[in-house]
């Protein structure tokens, strides 16, 4: 028994087991009829599987793609891009809204496989689904809004008429990440594709059924299939193949292998948007609703087991609030349910695999080896699952303890105590991330304000990470080591395009005419710049 494990159990920490599994199964939702189906058009002559996290067994044998067939789906999605830009973009964008109908009509297919690919519980597959609507609806209404040609002022009004032009990059290579297999996949993809570019998206092998199915639904949707290709297999085998052959990268994953894409993306001059890793940080001021503090930190916190970029893993809670707030905190989190069904009821889910359940161990269990005190959690749960880990609440943390400054990607919080606000500020953009944050107190003008310093990019006050990502008129990414680009709103689709300025020049040139020589064009022009500025002209 690990050092956190006795301590746990001498505190009782224990939190329940959902029922075992409802009447389907894998084999009920895995069917080699649908892995057939989905697979039909991925390039690959090899072979490889996935597993599932709620026990470890593998879920379906897949093609594998090498590095030449990602060539191929690349020259294959060039050839459907063209006809694909041509089309009217309200013709583009109504897919996305029949897109967005069939998603909800047949939403409990794609429940199932969030979860067995993922091993997340079934609310938080849901909220996945959630957002791939939200983004459906969003960019099938305003697509045309972002990227028909918009007239702007020219260098001499009225002789002077410009136009602003968008046209898709071409082919963006997408490769996606295993914790969101729906959202995180074809949630990027929509704008893309609604931009007139193919795309050749490279999603994690232990979850690409999600992403495949997602594929399928879309091209029932309306989407011509050659536009939208798939390949399978190992990220450093054929994940540098997709950046050298985009005309514009997309990824979602780690810092580490965020910069080795943005490298491969910049010898080619080609553009990148990285969303990255996280250390985020909550600020319980002293004048917070302890209670509904409490109950909005077990969702920052333990959101699909924690597995997500976005999700608290510091906490800052005012002095005088401290002892009462952890104390509710830590009681909700060791009531929290844990379990595998394919139904509602779970609070939480499994690790999605070995390497994050070793990850969540090691930083729970050095920590506490350090002198951490372990408030809630602190073991795994091989009797529900092989990753499953208590939802964990640390106190005591310190700075050469990996979990203070680390990424656990895992369902661990560390609690901190501050008694001044500036501190508190200071103290959460002290870390080279700066993805997301969330302040909570009864003043929302003050909570506004403390949100406009903090060096994130993303806020939200009195909630977690939820309504800032889901307000998708507004632009959601990172600072710092977080990444580059933003998803969602104008910035969400306009990164999938290039900028085009026509400018035509009518009546005189730029340029001494109607017998003016330099000096008297020079001062013409002089003259000019003086009245439009006088007219407050932009």
């Amino acid at each position: 028994m690990t050092d956190s494990q006795a301590t746990a159990a001498a505190i009782g920490t224990n939190p329940t087991a959902t029922a075992p599994e409802g009447a389907r199964t894998a084999a009920d939702v895995v069917t080699p009829e649908l892995i057939a189906q989905l697979t039909r058009d991925v390039i690959g002559s090899g072979r490889t599987a996935n597993h599932m996290p709620f026990t470890g067994e593998k879920l379906a044998d897949l093609p594998e793609s090498t590095p030449e067939d990602v060539v191929t789906a690349f020259e294959r999605a060039r050839v459907a891009q063209i006809s694909w830009e041509r089309t009217p973009v309200r013709q583009r964008a109504a897919v996305l809204l029949r897109f967005h109908d069939l998603v909800l009509q047949r939403q409990a297919e794609v429940l199932d496989l969030i979860q067995l690919e993922t091993g997340k519980a079934r609310l938080h597959a849901h909220e996945e689904l959630q957002a791939v609507a939200v983004a459906a609806r969003h960019y099938g209404r305003k697509a045309p809004a972002y990227l028909n040609p918009k007239r702007h002022t020219g260098v001499v009004p009225t002789l002077t008429k410009v136009t602003e032009h968008r046209h898709p990059r071409g082919v963006v290579g997408q490769i996606a990440p295993w914790n969101y297999p729906f959202e995180l996949s074809i949630g990027d993809a929509l704008p893309a594709l609604v931009a007139g570019n193919a795309l050749v998206m490279k999603p994690d092998t232990e979850t690409c059924l999600t992403a495949l199915w997602a594929r399928d639904l879309i091209i029932e949707a309306g989407l011509p299939a050659e536009v939208f290709q798939v390949v399978i297999g190992d990220g450093p085998v054929i994940g540098p193949e997709i950046v050298k052959h985009a005309d514009y990268v997309s990824f979602t994953g780690s810092t580490r292998t965020g910069r080795e894409v943005a490298q491969g993306a910049a010898a080619r001059l080609v553009g990148v948007s990285l969303e990255l890793g996280g250390k985020n940080a909550m600020l319980v001021l002293h004048d917070a609703d302890i209670d509904k503090a409490a109950a909005g930190a077990v969702r920052a916190c333990f959101s699909s087991a924690g597995q997500l970029c976005i999700s608290i893993e510091r906490l800052y809670v005012h002095e005088s609030i401290a002892e009462e707030f952890v104390e509710r905190f830590a009681a909700r989190t060791k009531a929290m349910r844990l379990g595998r069904s394919l139904a509602y009821g779970a609070e939480m889910g499994s690790l999605v695999g070995e390497r994050q359940l070793e990850t969540t161990k090691r930083h729970v269990d050095e920590a506490v080896a350090k002198g951490a005190k372990l408030i809630a959690g602190g073991v795994a749960r091989p009797d529900i699952g092989p990753y499953f880990f208590e939802p964990t609440i640390l106190d005591g943390v310190e700075s050469p303890m990996a979990v203070c400054g680390e990424e656990t990607f895992g369902p661990v919080v560390s609690i901190y105590r501050f008694t001044d606000e500036n501190e508190a500020v200071e103290l959460a953009n002290a870390t080279s991330y700066g993805l997301n944050s969330s302040v909570w107190t009864k003043d929302g003008s003050r909570g506004r304000k403390i949100a406009a310093r903090l060096r994130t990019g993303t806020v939200n006050v009195n909630e977690g990470f939820a309504p800032a990502y889901g307000s998708v008129q507004s632009p959601m990414g990172g600072m710092k080591d977080s990444g580059l680009g933003r998803r969602h709103g104008s910035e969400g689709i306009l990164k999938y395009t290039e900028a085009q300025t026509v400018a035509h020049q009518r009546l005189m040139p730029l340029a001494p005419s109607f017998g003016m020589d330099d000096e008297k064009y020079a001062a013409f022009m002089s003259l000019s710049l003086k009245v439009m500025k006088s007219l407050r002209l932009r």
